[in-house]
């Protein structure tokens, strides 16, 4: 089966901080790596999102040209997922001129088939410069839940789309000055003539019940009351309207950023060299698309890009015909994380709540954060990070249970034969760990497959202390004479096979762990396949380059038992993870006083 999995586009302006790759970046790939196991064709894409005012300010405050800061900031985000181990068929860009065609292709064919209108709105000006201001730089109390720091686009509280005049008391977040409105004219996507058509996937998809229940029931939601939404903004940074006379304006930032799932696979199979291959993801309708981001994106993903999916291929009140591109698929589920907090507030890099990706990959290891993350991250509502459970975790899960099991296991082995013993008769006991474990593919993997990560890895974890108690129950360490030691390398081998399954099973939560045990029971070369890093130039323009993360994952490893080879070395192994000692939350990563 031919799977998407789309992945949110961060925005360059900063690193990427734990809050970020909780709501995107892990889940995302974990689900991908273990669809991949699991025997299907996996394309996962995303990249930086780069227009906006917010990239304008963000310049003008660090003194860079608009270039100079996205470029910065696309290299940072870049190897801050590559480290974490983010598996991507590819990640790109939103300022490649490829993305460029593909939003002026959409735009076109949805306004020739008559859901791009024309209307004239009010903008927030700034008084003091006369520069537009976007609406994510106004802020003000949302007239819906009276959250006093709503966005002029929308609340963070409760969900729901705004717009800047609908704020109370709104002000810039520029300069906490109050804006002027002006009138001016945009391009509106015709969301009412689009409703019913959303609604019937809504219902379909509803009737599926594949949807996380916020996530549908919050998207079903705003089916209920749709109006025209502004496409386009005044501003000079972003992707031009390819209309006479629009000359000084340009797309809604949150217009081309959705469009990046697509333009993103086209360029990836234009670089493969069949630039028509794309559509097997796109055009096929027993394809099947994942969308992952943080709650706040849900409208975008639930009804702004299937508006435009809608709109492109004409299947709105108005009718029309799909463009070159075909009638593109809908998203299969939109999967959609709560936030990652801190001390019970919202990570937020302006008012200095954020812990970075690359300071905790430095500090204690992508597989510790990776692991944080599936097991207590914000899969369904909220969740608050602090550095005594990311210890904890750490310490008795992850070290005294899971590391604790592969290094004594490992040191038996080494120490008795140096290599994954033959077995001799297996005993229940033996036969029962073996079918438990052999038990938990089919477990763990539904739990994967309907995006249940947080119960799948505990699953995992459930096995792991079942097979500390069978070194209990065993006692392989008190099997010394030769009379014993035909028993002593059936339990070995037997622990050894579980092992190896557990591993399968870990690979998509820890991929750098994965491949430390499995060298440490004699495997060679890579096995979880790893991203890499490339530079590359533009497709159509060759002047430019530009990082982007891809890989080959051939080599991934298949979602199944696999028996363990007798006679694989086994050396005294080094620990897989690190204790850690108590967190000074005021200075965890050892910086010493300011």
């Amino acid at each position: 089966m031919k799977v998407l999995s789309a992945v949110a586009w961060p925005y360059t302006n900063g690193p990427r901080h734990i809050g970020h790759v909780a709501g995107f970046g892990v889940p995302a790939d974990v689900f991908s790596r273990y669809m991949r196991m699991a025997g299907h064709d996996v394309l996962m894409v995303s990249g930086t999102d780069e227009h906006g005012t917010p990239i304008l300010v963000l310049a003008d405050k660090e003194g860079l040209s608009v270039e100079e800061i996205v470029d910065k900031y696309n290299a940072v985000i870049a190897q801050d997922l590559t480290d974490l181990g983010l598996s991507y068929d590819l990640f790109t860009r939103t300022t490649t001129r490829n993305h460029y065609q593909v939003v002026q292709n959409l735009f076109t064919q949805i306004r020739a088939n008559g859901y791009m209108i024309e209307q004239t709105t009010t903008t927030a000006i700034s008084p003091s410069t006369g520069r537009t201001l976007p609406d994510r730089y106004l802020e003000g109390t949302c007239p819906i839940c009276g959250f006093a720091e709503a966005r002029g686009d929308q609340c963070d509280n409760c969900g729901n789309q705004l717009d800047p005049s609908d704020l109370i008391n709104p002000r810039s977040k520029v300069n906490g000055e109050v804006p002027e409105f002006i009138e001016t004219q945009h391009f509106f996507l015709d969301l009412p003539a689009l409703a019913d058509a959303l609604q019937r996937w809504l219902d379909e998809v509803d009737t599926a019940g594949t949807w996380r229940p916020g996530v549908i029931n919050f998207a079903k939601g705003l089916a209920k009351d749709m109006h025209p939404r502004a496409m386009t903004r005044d501003i000079d940074w972003g992707i031009p309207i390819p209309v006479d006379g629009w000359d000084t304006k340009r797309f809604y930032v949150w217009f081309d950023a959705v469009i990046g799932y697509l333009s993103a696979a086209i360029e990836w199979a234009r670089r493969t060299g069949d630039p028509e291959c794309w559509r097997e993801w796109w055009n096929d309708p027993a394809a099947k698309s994942y969308y992952f981001q943080g709650k706040d994106n849900v409208t975008f993903h639930a009804q702004i890009w299937p508006a435009e999916l809608l709109g492109y291929a004409g299947l709105g009140d108005k009718g029309g015909e799909p463009g070159e591109y075909g009638e593109l698929n809908l998203p299969t589920e939109v999967v959609a994380s709560g936030f990652l907090n801190i001390a019970g507030e919202q990570f937020s890099t302006s008012r200095g709540r954020v812990i970075y990706v690359q300071d905790m990959i430095a500090r204690y290891g992508a597989d510790a954060l990776r692991y944080f993350i599936c097991a207590a991250g914000p899969e369904t509502q909220d969740s608050d990070f602090t550095w005594d459970e990311f210890a904890t975790r750490n310490n008795n899960e992850l070290v005294a249970g899971w590391g604790n099991l592969v290094n004594r296991t490992a040191s038996m082995i080494a120490k008795n034969f140096g290599a994954i013993p033959q077995p001799g008769t297996l005993e229940p006991i033996d036969e029962e760990l073996l079918a438990a474990v052999r038990g938990g593919f089919a477990t763990v993997g539904g739990l994967l497959e309907s995006q249940r990560q947080k119960a799948a890895i505990a699953e995992v974890m459930r096995l792991v202390r079942a097979s500390n108690k069978y070194v209990t129950d065993t006692e392989p360490f008190r099997l010394k004479g030769d009379d014993q030691r035909e028993r002593l390398a059936t339990v070995l081998h037997t622990l050894a096979q579980a092992i190896a399954d557990l591993n399968t099973m870990m690979a998509p939560f820890l991929p750098h762990s994965s491949n430390k045990v499995a060298e440490t029971f004699g495997g060679t070369g890579e096995f979880m396949p790893m991203p890499r890093l490339e530079q590359v130039r533009d497709l159509d323009d060759d002047s430019r380059a530009y990082p982007v993360i891809t890989g080959d994952y051939s080599g991934t490893p298949r979602w199944e038992s696999t028996p363990v080879p007798v006679g694989a070395l086994v050396a005294k192994p080094t620990p897989i993870f690190a204790k850690l000692d108590p967190i000074d939350p005021d200075d965890p990563f050892g910086r010493g006083a300011a």
